[in-house]
């Protein structure tokens, strides 16, 4: 060794042994002073070596790549573990004056939908522009305060009728919707009865009376995907999870206090949003069902836009179920309003297939989509005209509702027209959505199979997530919903996100049988505070980064996921390396296992008032 040094020496290699000298020093300290990390063979540096190689933006669909897990029944290694903003590996801590965000709705604070500067400064409110999105720039950098005498929520199935008070502690609905059994006080809890608006003796009843109406609706086997405007607390889309339907249930944060709050805080899937000047963010024919039972939505209004969205996002051949006063009062009021939809659906070419009342009088009325365009193009008048498909959108992420029909695809091309396999097959059926290439039906079952085994062999059974306690779950970058396809055995609900700056596999997902949505994660998403369990993001962040600032990123991740909530980053070393010390920052627990997989615990830290 003596000899060899200096021949080193004299043929000045001093970087050489200097950096030699130094990598020394490192595991010293580190087998000295870290009892946490566990040794490292000579395969695990080569995977850590490996790993810092990986990709952070996967080719073309952002779809599984394939993953270095361990082999089956061998739980992956833990490499790295803190807690309380302590630093260790290879990661270092950085220092945020994380502050509280200010104002007596802060608990509640939804930046995109609170950004009362912007709206304030808007010339028109006609068409609910004060409800759609107006994104702070840049977002604010503060934490959400807790309510006081928040807990851990209920778990599910009983959060479902059950919830704490304190959680979400707005009384106005109480006193407001106390005859319709919507939601009562109890003690610390608020109580859901199962009732409705216009099902004031209980949903299930509702939903057997919808599906004898027209057996076709078959719930649960014909329709799967269900968008719900207008919800309410959610009770439909609710009760519905036990006919295996999964609903979308959406309204806008208005003076119906915090209705999407308890919904989600109940473990029902659900999104803020309106109908108001743009495009709802999901694709064009995926829902198998729309439901609106007194929506308060102005149908027929502004050229009849508001129903054209919904004829642009329903399935050909799927079921439009409206349960409103103008269909079965018949003073001169409501008669007007039912004479403009009669106009106004025959126009778009929707097929009234029922019309009926039930015990208590309350009627509804249920539409068909057409499933071919010869009757857009026989159309006496054309109240609503055609698109032109050259010049029309594709996108559905602040684009403008549109005024016109689309046409739907020609057979053999999306292969949109046809009806899904009935559930449960269509979770791993070819998507009739696929690209038609010969690659992209082998691209999507590759994706499938890689994403059961690294569920069922590494997220399941090796990264110390205790799954019993997750309800609602984001995919941040969902790619064929091979994530949520893979927990469907769990009792648990994955809304999947589709990044606008990735391809299009939104309608893939619907396809299966599974809800989405398109967001851009370099703005605040659609929810309040405190209303998810689990966060998952697999190579998310490598072309996240390019756009905009991470730190607000980690931000939205903490203001959206409860106490005790977690995340699960899968990734390469350089982009954990980002996002580790600023969780640490915020006081979460971190583990890190082999190499790529960040698992996170938020607590229940927020700053003081004097910020920390």
């Amino acid at each position: 060794m003596a000899r060899s040094v200096q021949s080193m020496l004299r043929e000045r290699k001093y970087p050489f042994l200097f950096a030699f000298f130094l990598l020394l020093v490192c595991v010293a300290v580190l087998l000295f002073t870290n009892n946490r990390l566990p040794s490292l063979s000579a395969t695990d540096l080569e995977n850590l070596e490996k790993s810092q190689t990986i990709s952070s933006s996967p080719a073309n669909v952002s779809i599984s790549p394939p993953t270095r897990s361990p082999a089956k029944g061998k739980k992956p290694k833990l490499l790295v573990s803190s807690s309380d903003g302590i630093s260790n590996g290879s990661t270092q801590l950085i220092s945020i004056m994380w502050t509280a965000c200010k104002g007596s709705a802060a608990i509640d604070y939804i930046p995109c939908l609170d950004n009362m500067k912007a709206i304030k400064a808007l010339k028109s409110r006609k068409h609910m522009e004060h409800r759609e999105r107006h994104c702070p720039n840049p977002s604010l950098l503060c934490l959400v305060p807790l309510p006081q005498g928040y807990k851990i929520p209920v778990p599910w199935p009983r959060s479902r009728d059950t919830i704490w008070f304190n959680n979400v502690p707005h009384p106005k609905l109480v006193d407001y919707k106390k005859d319709q059994n919507w939601v009562t006080a109890s003690n610390d809890y608020l109580v859901f009865p199962g009732g409705g608006t216009q099902f004031k003796h209980g949903v299930g009843s509702y939903t057997e009376f919808i599906e004898k109406t027209v057996p076709g609706i078959q719930w649960g086997k014909h329709t799967r995907v269900v968008l719900d405007v207008g919800c309410g607390v959610a009770s439909f889309g609710g009760y519905l999870l036990e006919k295996d339907v999964i609903t979308m249930s959406f309204a806008p944060k208005d003076e119906h206090e915090a209705q999407i709050q308890f919904a989600l805080e109940r473990g029902i899937p659900a999104i803020l949003s309106v109908i108001g000047t743009q495009r709802l963010t999901f694709p064009d024919n995926v829902y198998d069902l729309i439901h609106c039972a007194r929506c308060r939505v102005h149908w027929y209004g502004d050229g009849g836009k508001p129903l054209v969205e919904l004829n642009r996002i329903l399935r050909p051949g799927g079921f439009f179920v409206w349960s409103a006063t103008p269909v079965y009062l018949t003073d001169e009021k409501h008669q007007s309003v039912w004479n403009a939809m009669v106009t106004l659906t025959e126009s778009i070419c929707w097929k009234m297939v029922a019309k009926t009342k039930d015990s208590d009088g309350i009627g509804l009325v249920i539409y068909q989509k057409s499933v071919s365009n010869s009757c857009y193009e026989e159309r006496k008048e054309s109240i609503v005209p055609l698109c032109d498909q050259k010049n029309r959108n594709a996108t559905s992420w602040y684009t403008p509702l549109d005024g016109c029909i689309p046409l739907l695809p020609a057979a053999g091309t999306l292969g949109n027209l046809n009806w899904p396999t009935p559930w449960p097959k269509r979770l791993s059926s070819k998507p009739p959505s696929l690209p038609m290439e010969p690659s992209g039906e082998r691209t999507f079952y590759e994706d499938s199979k890689r994403w059961h085994s690294l569920v069922s062999d590494v997220y399941l059974e090796g990264l110390a997530i205790n799954w019993s306690s997750i309800r609602n779950v984001i995919d941040m970058n969902a790619g064929y919903g091979g994530f949520a396809a893979a927990l469907i055995d769990q009792p648990l609900w994955v809304m999947n996100v589709v990044p606008i700056d990735r391809p299009d596999t939104l309608p893939v997902i619907f396809d299966r049988g599974l809800i989405g949505i398109y967001h851009d994660w370099c703005e605040a998403f659609n929810t309040y505070p405190r209303t998810y369990d689990l966060l998952h993001s697999s190579y998310l962040f490598g072309n996240l980064t390019k756009r905009c600032d991470i730190v607000y990123v980690v931000a939205e991740m903490d203001r959206i996921l409860r106490p005790g909530g977690w995340i699960l980053v899968r990734d390469n070393l350089e982009v954990i390396n980002k996002i580790n010390p600023l969780l640490r920052s915020l006081h979460w627990e971190t583990n890190l296992y082999e190499g790529d997989f960040l698992v996170g615990r938020k607590g229940f830290w927020r700053p003081t008032d004097a910020g920390q």
